[in-house]
Order: C-alpha cells, then structure tokens, then sequence
C-alpha cells in the first residue's frame, strides 16, 4: 500500500497514526488548529493549470505542514472537548465501503491511472455494441455493479435502493438525496426535426413528437418512483433534460415547458408536497441553464408558500460562474416581493470541462470566496460584499432554506461555526443540511456525522443534519452518471489525494489495531 503514496502523503498519514486528536478548536474564530490532514488545499493546480491563471498572494490561504499545521479557516467541526479515546470521523465506515473507497480513490488521484480510467468510462457509458452494455453483457455488469456501481450508486430496484438507504441512515445520516440516473441520448437529427415548420414533413415531425412525449412519460415515472423512495424530509434530485427531446427543446429556447412537461412536473411537485420530500432542481449545462432558472423560480412561487418559511423546491447555484451572485440575488428581490421562500442548493460547479469560458471565474479562490461569501450571506440573512442586493437597494432578506453540497471541509467547518455562534447567542438559523455524494468525500461527511454524535443534547452548539446524493436506476442507465462522477474526479486530483490519504490512514490504523499495534 505504501508504493501508492508519495512522500509527503506518507508523512501525513503517519502524522495521522500517531496522534488520536482530530481538531483542536482555538481562540479565534479565525483560526483552526488541525492535527489530520484533511483540510483542503488553498487552491487545485489542476484549476490554475487549466485556466492558465495564478491565484493572488494575497488571496492565498497558509499552507498546511507538518511543523505548524495552521489553516486559515474557522472553528472545528468535532467537539471542543478533546476525548482519546474517541475513534476518528472514517471509523464510521464499513470495512467493505472503506476498501473499496481506497481502491478507487488511489486510482482517481493518479494521473497515470485516470486517464485511461476516464476513456474505459466513456467507452462505457456511450456504448453501442452488445459487448461493452451492461445489460447485455453479464460478466460486465458483475464486475461494474459490484466496483463502480456499489460505490456510487443505490441500486436497480426498490428493494436494493431501500436496503443502501437503510445502510447510510444506520451510519448517522438524517436522510438521502435521491436522483434517478436514467438520462435520455438525443442526436442532431432529432433535433432539428423537432424545430422543423414545413408542413411537408409534418408527419415526421410528429413522429419524433410522439417519441418524445412517450420520454416525458418514462421520465415522470421513474420520477415518481424516487419520490416514493424517499422518506419524509429525503430529498429528490431532479434533471429536467432526463425528460428528453422535449425539455431540450423549450430549456434552449427558454420558453415553458410544453403541455404534456407541465402536468408531469406538477404532478411529481404535488406528490412530492405530499409526502414531505423536497425537490432539487439540478443544474445544466450552460445553454441550457438560464431556461433551468426560469422554471425553477416558477415552481418557487408556486409551492414554496404551502408551509411557511419551508421550500419545497430548491434551485442549484453554481458558485464558478461570474453571474451567480447577482442571479441568486435577483432570485431572493422576488422573493421578498412575492412572500415565498428560496430554496438554494449551493455548490462550486460541475461542468468546468463544458460550460464556455468565459462564464466561469478566473481562478479556483475567486470561486471559493464566492460559495463562502453566499453560505455566510445566507447562514446570517445579511448582504455582503459577494451576495448584494439588487441595485444596491437595502432589499428585505427573504426566508431561505439551504442545502450546502460542498466536498470542501473548510467551507463546512466555516458554516458549522457560524451555526454554532448562532446557537449559543439564540439566533434565529435558517434550515441548513450538508451533503456530499455518495462514494465521495467520506472524510468530510464523517466528520459532519461524528460532530452530531457529539453534539447530540448540547444546546449551545448546532447538530448538523448530513445527507448523501445517490443516483439509482439499472447498471446502463447510471453508466453516464458514474462517467460524470469520474470527470469531477478529475477536474479534482489534490482533493482526491486527500480523500485517498484519509482513508488510507484509516485502514493502516485497523490494521495495527487487528495485529495488536494500536
């Protein structure tokens, strides 16, 4: 195992193995004093790399080492109260899970290795002979669905989806994010036949119409079902370009959705009302983004007033585009306005490899000022430097409800902090989960779920609520979902090498511990 690592992992995980203690909060909220290394770095080379820019050195957070181990960030996760004989946040894992995380997390922080990984994925996941799809080969699909799959996914029925779900709520997460993988190919022609008038080819025309209706009906039923999946306050991820040709179609013209789009979209809002789940609305590629904010702010208005100061749905802002600041802004003025809630799922972004150019952020820090600026913005109902209100006017804060989707620990460990000053002041907090995809970022989401066990009947601090996103549907259908969890490995190699370093210290310490080491 040790071959695997370079130098200063080795070091690190050492580091790890010889000291019990997690975190140690210090006097300023400014500071964290860390002992593991699971603290993100400053900035992802591969960012600066790709985007040919550097980041300032007065943006440029204190590195971590093995002599001073100071990060600029805010106060610790875990409990104040230093316990050695309490085991470290990835001890939670199972040891099949922990296993298999290490193997794949060591391949997706190897350059040399990912870059055939990623080209064997995209084989896969756009396959059209018998041979390379799943379900038509077995020996494939026993090998995908017991590696790849299992770690990212929840299963092909109810019965598997129901058992996974189980399995991550005995672990101490207070619900899941469910998403139905299943996505719909469309190529050019169908397209353009879609957007076609001439009357001499209607009958084609409406031949790919009937097609496409038929795709908004196989989309709202998979739909529905991940709803009925779903436990009261579980979430459901929604992606409207799943629905198909259709939804393609209106999301680029940025009109409303068509007739048959419409009733499926309230029928799977109003079942959804129902049961007490809530919808994300997932975001898109850029050119099919601004349609995506237009419906989602829609169906705010329309079910985020049934419960007070409750959203229903939420809406994905990406904080590496330049414009999402004043659009979440705007979003909150109508809000305000109109008396509903905003529901925000924050993240950093996830088509860097798509989304053109110039619509994202100059650098890695800007991108991350602009998630912490939003987070501490939303967590305090205050404007700030990065989220400002529309035209600079003093705009009434609108109730907002969030869900941080971030793998970033420093952000998580900034917004528990200005959680935990919130309680012990009595300030009003708004409804705040944290998530992270499963098969992803286990250190971070271990140490959310042991900072709640410590947490548990403490009043002066919040109990942080920990969710996972997983995708279901069969082994072809969420092979293009597990080929876009590939890519943010890849768009992500320093933070994966800190996953990988995590768990790694986290198997050699069972290890010792089995061997009589420890």
């Amino acid at each position: 195992m040790s071959s695997i690592f370079s130098a200063p992992a080795k070091r690190r995980i050492a580091l790890v193995l010889s000291s019990r203690s997690c975190l140690s909060q210090t006097s300023s909220v400014d500071h964290l004093l860390i002992t593991t290394p699971f603290a993100s770095r400053a900035a992802s080379t591969r960012w600066s790399t790709r985007h040919n820019s550097s980041i300032s050195p007065a943006h440029t957070a204190r590195p971590v080492t093995a002599d001073s181990l100071v990060v600029t960030s805010s106060q610790s996760i875990t409990s104040t109260t230093h316990d050695s004989r309490r085991p470290p946040p990835l001890s939670i894992l199972p040891l099949t899970v922990l296993i298999r995380s290490l193997a794949i997390n060591s391949i997706s922080s190897s350059r040399l290795l990912l870059t055939p990984s990623m080209a064997i994925m995209h084989r896969l996941a756009y396959a059209t002979s018998p041979l390379l799809k799943p379900d038509t080969n077995p020996p494939l699909r026993w090998l995908l669905k017991r590696v790849f799959y299992a770690q990212f996914c929840a299963g092909e029925n109810a019965a598997e989806v129901d058992h996974t779900v189980a399995g991550l709520k005995k672990m101490g997460y207070r619900g899941v994010i469910l998403n139905y993988a299943k996505e719909i190919e469309l190529d050019r022609e169908q397209v353009k036949k879609l957007d076609l008038v001439d009357e001499t080819k209607r009958s084609e025309v409406e031949a790919v119409r009937r097609k496409a209706e038929r795709d908004v009906e196989s989309w709202k039923k998979g739909t529905l079902e991940t709803v009925r999946l779903t436990g009261e306050n579980d979430m459901v991820a929604v992606k409207f370009s799943g629905a198909g040709i259709l939804a393609l179609h209106a999301l680029r013209k940025q009109i409303a959705p068509p007739a048959c789009l419409e009733s499926a979209i309230d029928e799977i809002c109003d079942y959804a009302l129902s049961r007490k789940v809530r919808l994300l609305f997932d975001a898109e590629q850029a050119a099919l983004q601004p349609g995506v904010d237009s419906w989602t702010l829609d169906y705010m208005r329309r079910f985020n007033n049934r419960v007070p100061d409750q959203a229903i749905v939420y809406g994905t802002y990406q904080a590496y585009l330049k414009a999402t600041p004043a659009k979440l802004a705007a979003h909150m003025a109508i809000a305000a306005q109109e008396g509903f809630t905003v529901g925000v799922k924050l993240v950093r972004g996830a088509y860097l490899g798509s989304d053109p150019r110039h619509f994202i952020n100059d650098t890695k820090e800007i991108t991350d000022e602009f998630f912490d600026g939003i987070m501490e913005s939303l967590l305090k109902r205050t404007w700030n430097s990065v989220l400002k209100p529309v035209d600079g006017q003093q705009t009434k804060y609108p109730a907002v409800n969030l869900v941080l989707a971030s793998h970033n620990h420093l952000s998580v460990r900034k917004a528990l902090a200005i959680r935990d000053a919130q309680a012990r002041s009595g300030e009003p907090m708004i409804d705040t989960t944290y998530a992270q995809l499963m098969g992803m970022a286990d250190e971070v989401s271990c140490d959310i779920l042991q900072a709640g066990r410590d947490r548990e009947g403490n009043e002066m601090t919040e109990v942080p609520r920990a969710y996972k996103y997983i995708a279901w549907g069969t082994t072809s259908e969420c092979m293009k979902y597990l080929h876009r969890r590939a890519e943010e490995n890849r768009d992500a190699v320093d933070r994966t090498r800190e996953g990988r370093d995590a768990l790694a210290a986290e198997m050699m310490r069972r290890l010792r511990g089995w061997f009589g080491f420890a």
